[in-house]
Formats: C-alpha cells, structure tokens, sequence
C-alpha cells in the first residue's frame, strides 16, 4: 500500500446472516474514531456497479447492533464476474474517492474479490459473513451462532409435538456445501441421525438404525439432515422412510430462512465487533486482500484465495460421538 488510507467503502454480498449490522457498526465507528471517511455500498457488488454509495455518519449505525439482516441490503451479481462488470464497479470507487473496501461476506464474495483484485488495486479486507461457517482461516463466522441457536429452538419444539404423537421427523437445515449447522443443531437437540455434505450418507445404514429403533421399541426419532447432504435433503429422506416403513407416522419440516433471520445472539454480536474493528486497524496497517477472523480466539489474517480454497475440517470426534449419544 503506497499510501495512508482515508476513504473506506464497505458492502455487504452474497446470503445475509445475523451479525453483519453489528460489523457494519463496529466498522464505520472504528474508522470514524481514526478521521476516516466511510461510504456505505448498498447491495453489495451490484451496488459498487451502479453507484448506489453514501456517505455514513455514526448515527447511521445507532440501534443497529441488535437488528438481524443488514442495513446496506445484500445482493448476488452475475455482471460482477464479468470484465465489463468489474470496470464499472471500480470506475465507481474512483468517482467517490473510496481508496479502500471492507467486504462482509461468504465464499462468493470472496471468490469475487480474488477476480476483482486481479485486476484492479486497491486495498481490502473482508469479514466472514455466512452462518454456513465454510471458510478456511476462521474457527467460528458471523451469523453462525444465531443459525445454530435458531435450528436448535425449532428442533426442540418438534420434538415436543413428536413425543406427543410418537413421531418420526426428518428435519431439514441450511448447509447447501457444509453441514455445520446440522451436525451442531443436532448433537445439541440429542438427534438419533444427522447428515451432512461432509460424509457420505449410507442410507441403508440410516433405515437399519431406525428399524432398530422400533424393534426396542424407541418411539420418536429426530433425523437432522442438511440440505446439501450427498443422499438429498428432507424431501429424498422422507419418501425412503415411507417405502421402508409405512406404518410409521413420519414428518417431515424443512426450516429454511428463518435460519438466517433475527436478532443476533450475544456470540455473533462480540464476534462481529471484534471482526469489524479488526479490519480498519488492518487497512491502516497496510494489511490487504486477507480475510479477517478469530482463531483460539485471537485475531487471524488469511488471504482471500486461501479462505475460500477449503472448508474448515468437521471434528472426527463429533461424528463419532453421535452414534453413541443417541443409542
């Protein structure tokens, strides 16, 4: 970085998580606290394109820290992977003076930054923004804690109306490459079953343990499954249990975006804050192109071709340890 950073743009992109309202707070104080200039990006990439940039003050992120979703709107743009695209967006931060990004987002993102980099210089550090948790160079992501605690409040009322009814239930979470959210929710609701990208789905093994079950005459029976999953998600599960065991009474709840809704739990709120700060003291450090994020709890930097290279590894232990919990 040839020189001192004094106009800081920052978007939010890809899928929203609960979280990045309070990193947007923490970056915009941060910079404001050390004489910078911020400019809010509406609608991520998209947003950088069309020029939809404004000037924030710290009054735009008063009473934010608490709201779910995020002020500066989020968006998927497929003009961004173009040439064309990625001209207009830096056409842009010129037009506004903005000398430097902070990107809050998952691995799109920052798949997209690494495009955009190589072309064009400017400094950047992103925050991981995905309850997906399916970036490298972080133990834990903005919005995943909130996912997790969502799933495990929805999963315990199903369990409810399952002992209520001696019912089978194929629960469905997010997880569309990564099954975090499903293997954390589920050991954490006591699943019988959970299944996940990161392990190939022996279904035959799944309808044995079920049919073992009913023989010791265990009457409910969660199954947790992430959408993602190799064998297919909820729907797939569901009608394999129904050929197999048609006496059962077996439902099925696919829990969708409320996932990634409301407000952001105390974990998120402390990591997104400590993540937003981070990436301004970063960029006046002459740190660029990494992701920031928190290892054994201390601040970590990770270039962005490193972050979205491979997902963080599931803990053998977890995957073992299921199998004995829910005996």
């Amino acid at each position: 970085m040839d020189k001192q950073v004094k106009k800081i743009g920052v978007l939010t992109s890809g899928g929203d998580s609960p979280g990045m309202n309070a990193a947007i707070r923490a970056i915009v104080r941060t910079a404001l606290y050390n004489k910078l200039e911020v400019y809010g990006i509406r609608r991520g990439y998209q947003g950088m394109i069309e020029g939809d940039i404004y000037q924030m003050q710290t009054t735009d992120v008063s009473n934010i820290i608490q709201r779910g979703g995020t002020i500066l709107k989020t968006a998927r743009s497929k003009e961004f992977t173009t040439d064309n695209g990625m001209r207009k967006a830096y056409e842009q931060l010129q037009k506004h003076g903005i000398d430097a990004l902070v990107l809050i987002g998952g691995d799109g993102t920052f798949r997209g930054a690494v495009q955009f980099f190589e072309n064009y210089t400017i400094p950047a550090v992103g925050l991981p923004g995905t309850i997906d948790k399916d970036l490298a160079g972080t133990d834990y992501t903005i919005g995943f804690d909130t996912a997790v605690n969502t799933a495990v409040e929805a999963i315990d009322k199903i369990r409810d109306t399952a002992e209520a009814h001696d019912r089978l239930f194929v629960v469905e979470v997010m997880g569309r490459d990564a099954g975090y959210i499903a293997l954390h929710s589920g050991i954490a609701c006591g699943a019988e079953d959970i299944l996940i990208p990161e392990q190939v789905t022996d279904i035959n093994d799944v309808l044995n343990r079920i049919d073992m079950d009913e023989r010791r005459k265990k009457t409910v029976h969660i199954l947790v499954v992430a959408e993602g999953d190799d064998f297919g998600g909820a729907k797939e599960v569901f009608s394999l249990i129904q050929q197999r065991f048609p006496m059962l009474d077996t439902r099925t709840c696919v829990l969708g975006h409320i996932q990634r809704g409301g407000s952001p739990t105390c974990a998120d709120r402390i990591l997104s804050s400590r993540l937003g700060h981070a990436a301004v003291m970063a960029l006046l450090n002459n740190k660029t192109q990494v992701m920031v994020g928190i290892i054994n709890n201390e601040i970590a930097f990770t270039p962005f071709k490193d972050a979205v290279k491979e997902h963080t590894l599931v803990a053998r232990d977890m995957l073992d340890m299921i199998r004995v919990l829910s005996t």
